[in-house]
């Protein structure tokens, strides 16, 4: 009996198994077609997009909080492993019926292709890749079950030759498995690299030569950057700038073939090419951005240089009609965000985007044209890959995030942290030189205080002023006290006069607040 019952154990994994060999083949075969489709067209990414899209605002607030600018990885983490168990289950029931085991996968299938035609700028031909891979794993699965099903079989055999024939079945699953699953592998990889070598935005961005701007941004004055070691760069490398979108793939759009539409309440619609927008009076501006998930202190923020046509001069042309109040941005990949009209017209140095701290906007920030409006969080202005505009009001319509529960307006709230102690530092004893930034863009920063332990408020040393739509760094020499553990708290003061409020609140729906205070110790 117990014999039996470990050998039914080695056949159930046995099928679990080449349930997920099989579909293994799916997404590796699948991936490979994509190469040729729509970037949505590969399942993963369709799949991941439809459950960001329908992830509440708590849970996606949540998931960046754990995780920051890891949180796609997760995701695609998270739904491998559903994947994992779903095919581990369709396997066990190919054990008890191939027929139903195939009917799932075909389902499977079916699901895969609703949510890559569900996405933008996909069509039905699009869930070529996903019929492909059905198919692949209808022909594998089967072929592993016949399989698997002979060594069953042989392991029960008795007479001359049963052993031999135990044996040759098993050698014949096994190394038909690993075949399978060192294909897949290698067929997944030949898609990823082709999908990269056809990626016609790689290759568009690397021959792009931006033009010079009719008005450069002024020279940034000595002193923006403290003399604090370990303070980040006033000026935020591209590669070290943070990334939050609701974009597993990024768009792959050749600049020859985008364009940006201006419609809605307007007296004259327009439609602008890439060509037309670089031969425009382009501007540069240093902006700080800032996400509205970043929480009290957190590193979703940062600084950069921008390349690009002030929003003010296309809506201008445009002519908004009296009564619209709201322009909603539209990216390619469906994203919208809802920005108010007066923001974009007052003056402020709000663009449409074309280049980042000296080079074409990199893909994954935007690519060919983004948009860049000083004082709101990204989440109601910082649209990428954006290719709609429509002039409209608050009234009539909502943006990607508003019908989530967060705000529609999104201004940016004055903000201050703690760089230098990290948190839970151990410093020598003796004079403790601090740092850190604050932020208060369109309104800049006048004063920043910190608090040792339940000490007297002390004013910081301010570092230079670039301009009030940047941030502004800090340093604050501790003359030392008591060896043991300390804290420090820190707070700012905007252009105006406004005292950064203690009162705390989560990032939704309209920003966090609060004071950080960070934990350190003195040996």
């Amino acid at each position: 009996m117990k014999q039996q019952r470990k050998t039914r154990g080695r056949d159930l994994a046995r099928f679990g198994f080449l349930g997920l060999v099989s579909a293994a083949v799916l997404f590796a075969v699948a991936q490979l077609v994509s190469a040729f489709f729509a970037v949505s067209s590969a399942p993963l990414v369709a799949m991941g997009s439809v459950f960001i899209n329908l992830t509440p605002p708590w849970l996606k607030d949540l998931v960046i909080g754990l995780f920051g600018t890891n949180d796609k990885l997760v995701l695609f983490l998270s739904l491998g492993l559903v994947a994992a168990i779903v095919a581990v289950g369709i396997g066990l029931l190919a054990r008890r019926s191939f027929g139903w085991a195939a009917g799932c996968i075909v389902i499977l299938g079916a699901v895969i292709s609703v949510a890559v035609i569900s996405r933008p700028a996909t069509s039905l031909a699009d869930i070529t890749p996903t019929l492909v891979g059905v198919v692949a794993s209808l022909f594998v699965m089967r072929a592993l079950v016949n399989a698997a099903w002979r060594v069953e079989k042989a392991a029960v055999g008795e007479g001359p030759g049963a052993d031999v024939e135990r044996t040759a079945s098993r050698r014949i699953f096994l190394f038909g498995t690993l075949f399978t699953v060192v294909g897949a592998g290698v067929v997944a990889g030949i898609g990823q690299s082709l999908a990269t070598v056809r990626n016609v935005a790689v290759a568009a961005r690397e021959a792009l030569k931006l033009p010079a701007p009719r008005t450069s941004a002024p020279a940034l004055p000595a002193g923006v950057q403290v003399d604090v070691a370990g303070m980040p760069p006033f000026v935020t490398p591209n590669d070290d700038f943070y990334r939050i979108d609701t974009a597993l793939s990024v768009p792959d759009i050749n600049p020859s073939d985008w364009s940006l539409r201006i419609h809605g309440m307007v007296e004259k619609e327009l439609t602008i090419g890439f060509d037309e927008l670089l031969a425009s009076e382009l501007s540069e501006a240093y902006v700080t951005l800032t996400c509205v998930s970043n929480a009290v202190g957190g590193s979703l923020v940062g600084n950069a240089k921008w390349l690009g046509l002030p929003i003010r001069d296309l809506l201008a042309r445009a002519m908004p009609q009296p009564g619209a109040d709201m322009v909603l941005s539209t990216s390619i990949d469906g994203f919208s965000a809802s920005t108010p009209l007066e923001v974009l017209t007052d003056g402020r140095d709000a663009l449409l985007a074309v280049g980042m701290n000296g080079t074409p906007l990199p893909l994954e920030h935007g690519f060919p044209v983004r948009m860049v409006v000083p004082g709101l969080y990204g989440f109601v202005s910082a649209t990428k890959w954006v290719v709609d505009l429509e002039v409209t009001r608050f009234a009539d319509a909502k943006a990607y995030w508003s019908t989530r529960g967060w705000s529609d307006h999104g201004p940016i709230k004055l903000a201050s942290r703690v760089d230098v102690p990290r948190a839970f530092a151990k410093v020598a004893s003796g004079k403790v030189t601090m740092g850190g930034t604050a932020w208060a863009q369109t309104r800049g920063i006048s004063k920043v205080q910190v608090q040792i332990d339940d000490g007297d408020w002390k004013d910081a040393t301010l570092g230079t002023e670039a301009s009030v739509d940047t941030w502004r760094q800090w340093s604050y020499v501790w003359e030392g006290g008591s060896s043991g553990n300390h804290s420090v708290t820190v707070r700012a003061v905007d252009g105006k006069g406004k005292v950064q409020t203690s009162d705390k609140a989560d990032p939704a729906p309209n920003g966090a607040s609060g004071w950080q205070r960070i934990q350190f110790s003195v040996a």
